[in-house]
């Protein structure tokens, strides 16, 4: 094991958990073969989660190697932020050549937060936005943004074939920069590499081809619990932005064969990535997603729900070859993104700052240890309705979810039913059982300072705001 490897962190936008091949509840239809690559050769972690499933909040956990609360925001809200450190920052003191490409979805948009260098695009829209920047070179001073001339919703379920070629994607271009970044880079120096993809976050539409290779395939329908919220039928007439909505067939397979279309591509960019380089033998590589999608499921779409549709994400850690790790080592305890930057430190040989709620996975990863934490705790406040905002807890094998407005329980046993069709809190006799995670939960809680439990028992209806009241990032917390 070398002191200083080079370090490459893959982060896609709104990719489900089992949406890789590798995954037990991978959808049949979808071809990962690069992801799966990287999975066999290392570590793939079953169960790792956003804590707070939404971009903003987990890339900031991403960045920081802290948990939402401990970065003051748990909600999706645009929100400066000067962190005490962070990720980048922590591996250029330490002589590393640091390079962000792609999604950063932090604000400032503009703060360096430690990189050396970033070529930014959050989205395939807006000003002060290098993609397109660099789209518009290519078709010309256009009142239409090239990129969105398609006309479908970034945050809606509307699928379709994108109207652009392959290599005028962002996707494309992401990977284009890096391959750049590797030619020209600075041999002396180590160099940790960030690429930040914005697919398969909508607007749904892969290239033509991704597309056409799933729409005529059989696809798994949406998954409904007997707890959803149930429609006598499809509905018609909804907001194409809709979070809560029942499509009909063909609709629904308009929208998965996008979704997996663009994975799909996202995957074979990545394979460009991986065919470049000998140097991938020498490097440390983490891919992982911000959140998840809920696709329809329980008859829900979008992000910042506690499900695992939206929650859980994919965990891939693969060492350099010549470290001779365990391959295809599949831990099962639950990990979090707030685990990224100990892990990355640590496998760079740096300390860790105190600060850091997470945890370094790398003993996992070399299969000497089964799990960092017994529980991990997650939230999302209110973003849809206000009366959505959740707590959860889980242990890899059950979720516990608190509604914070409603008071609302949930419990689902995740290794008996993985896909929450079943929800325990409604059966006869829950109380028993729920009464153990409420406990746990109010540990978790005490002393958070909107009031979610006077130590005893957790109490409803206590505002649930995006970003936790009075907070300081130079102050340290008796919760955290």
């Amino acid at each position: 094991m070398t002191q200083q490897p080079n370090i490459i962190l893959i982060v896609t936008d709104q990719q489900r958990g089992d949406c890789i091949g590798h995954d037990p509840h991978a959808p049949e239809a979808l071809q990962t073969p690069n992801l799966d690559w990287l999975a066999r050769s290392g570590s793939h972690f079953l169960h790792a989660y956003a804590e707070c499933p939404s971009c903003i909040p987990a890339r900031r956990s991403l960045m920081s190697g802290m948990a939402p609360a401990a970065t003051g925001l748990v909600g999706f809200q645009v929100a400066d932020w000067n962190p005490t450190h962070t990720l980048a920052g922590e591996l250029s003191k330490a002589g590393y050549q640091t390079e962000m490409i792609g999604k950063a979805h932090l604000f400032p948009p503009r703060r360096r937060y430690g990189f050396d260098h970033m070529q930014l695009a959050d989205a395939t829209r807006g000003s002060e936005n290098d993609y397109v920047h660099w789209l518009c070179s290519h078709h010309g001073k256009t009142e239409i943004d090239p990129g969105m001339a398609h006309g479908i919703s970034a945050n809606g379920w509307v699928g379709r074939p994108h109207h652009l070629p392959e290599e005028q994607m962002h996707s494309f271009w992401v990977v284009d920069r890096a391959l750049e970044f590797l030619k020209k880079r600075d041999p002396t120096a180590p160099f940790f590499l960030n690429l930040s993809f914005i697919d398969p976050h909508p607007p749904l539409t892969p290239p033509a081809f991704y597309y056409q290779r799933y729409v005529d395939r059989e696809l798994p329908p949406p998954i409904v619990g007997d707890w959803a919220v149930k429609f006598d039928g499809p509905q018609t007439g909804l907001n194409p932005n809709a979070a809560q909505i029942c499509l009909d067939k063909q609709q629904m397979q308009c929208t998965r064969a996008a979704y997996y279309g663009m994975i799909n591509f996202v995957d074979d960019q990545i394979g460009r990535l991986i065919q470049f380089a000998d140097q991938l033998d020498d490097c440390f590589v983490i891919f992982t997603s911000d959140h998840g999608e809920m696709l329809g499921d329980h008859n829900l779409f979008r992000k910042t729900w506690p499900y695992e549709a939206s929650s859980r994400v994919p965990f891939i850690a693969r060492a350099p070859k010549t470290w001779q790790f365990p391959y295809g080592n599949t831990p099962s305890s639950p990990v979090g993104l707030q685990d990224v930057m100990p892990t990355i430190l640590d496998v760079a040989g740096l300390d860790i700052p105190e600060k850091c709620t997470g945890h370094s996975l790398l003993p996992m990863i070399k299969g000497k240890q089964t799990s960092v934490r017994e529980l991990l705790h997650g939230e999302h406040a209110g973003c849809y309705d206000y009366e959505d905002g959740n707590q959860f807890l889980t242990d890899g094998n059950f979720k516990y979810v608190w509604f914070t407005q409603t008071g609302r329980e949930q419990l689902f046993d995740l290794k008996n039913d993985p896909q929450e069709k079943h929800d325990l809190a409604l059966q006869q006799g829950a109380n028993e059982q729920l009464d153990p995670w409420r406990k746990q939960l109010i540990h978790f809680l005490l002393n958070r300072p909107e009031g979610f439990t006077d130590g005893k028992q957790l109490i409803p209806k206590r505002p649930h705001k995006h970003l936790i009241p009075g907070y300081n990032p130079d102050c340290t917390y008796p919760f955290l």
